[in-house]
């Protein structure tokens, strides 16, 4: 499993456990990531088939360096202990686990499957709340921002701007960013507007999130676009870099770029634009 910290998850799309063609297709798709959906995506009468055949297809088929995430069901339903029963020793990257309200929820979770990494959908009002005691658990390395959920139990009107969700994202983004957890962006669910799509996409990127789940295949391209680093990004990066090496070298703690002052804090921004785009290259190899 490749480490997270340096992994690029900047598109990640929900697949439907139940679905073997979409299993089947998901294998071609340009996704950093999978979420292998049980929950939502699959209705009542089909999980037990769901979770069988998906534990089939993924000791059957490669899904290259696609991260590998499995959605289950939460352990207040009749199928959350046989899902993670199913997973927990299986060749996958984490466990998704919904509607995480406290690190409690987490516990639990962990002590059925003690050797899997956790990921907590963060959908709640109270999981808003206790972000920060969710972000610190050991055994967690993501959270994914579920703002459908997040939407309905706030009772907030849909903006383009979310500007209802600011709090609630704020506060996730503080605590992954404070414990060093993966942080995604939740749906955006009318997958035929790519302009709203890119417009929210770069809006996540801007305020911290690590890339966007997504709900359609014709979503891929704009999300891994908007948050990958441009080539404007990158070549500043590489000149921030040689001219604070420069001005080290002669005795100096700044630099001066198009202008603007470059110091430490920006060497080590420039370096991990740098070190993204390298990753992300890397994915198509």
């Amino acid at each position: 499993m490749a480490d997270d910290r340096l992994r690029p998850f900047r598109s990640v799309l929900y697949i439907p456990g139940s679905k073997e063609r979409a299993l089947e297709k998901a294998r071609e798709l340009p996704a950093d990531a999978i979420i292998f959906d049980l929950e939502d995506a699959v209705a009542a009468e089909e999980k037990p088939a769901a979770r069988a055949l998906l534990a089939r297809v993924l000791e059957s088929h490669d899904y290259g360096n696609r991260a590998r995430i499995v959605r289950v069901n939460g352990l207040d339903t009749e199928w959350g202990r046989d899902d993670v029963a199913a997973f927990a020793g299986a060749k996958i990257d984490a466990l998704l686990i919904p509607k995480v309200g406290s690190a409690a929820d987490l516990d639990k979770v962990a002590a059925l499957a003690p050797k899997q990494p956790l990921w907590a959908m963060m959908e709640t009002p109270l999981g808003m709340l206790n972000a920060a005691s969710i972000a610190a658990h050991p055994r967690l390395s993501g959270m994914v921002m579920g703002t459908n959920d997040l939407a309905k139990d706030l009772g907030t009107r849909f903006r383009p701007d979310r500007e209802p969700l600011l709090a609630g994202l704020g506060l996730c983004l503080l605590a992954a960013k404070a414990h060093g957890r993966i942080i995604i962006d939740g749906v955006y669910n009318a997958f035929k507007d790519e302009v709203g799509l890119r417009a929210e996409c770069e809006q996540g990127r801007d305020m911290g999130f690590d890339g966007k789940t997504l709900i359609h295949p014709a979503q891929l391209e704009i999300a891994n676009a908007a948050f990958a680093p441009s080539g404007a990004e990158i070549d500043l990066a590489m000149r921030q870099i040689s001219a604070f090496e420069e001005a080290e070298a002669a005795g100096q703690g700044v630099a001066v770029v198009d202008g603007k002052i470059v110091e430490n804090l920006h060497v080590a921004t420039a370096r991990r634009t740098i070190a993204r785009a390298e990753a992300i290259a890397a994915l198509a190899k």
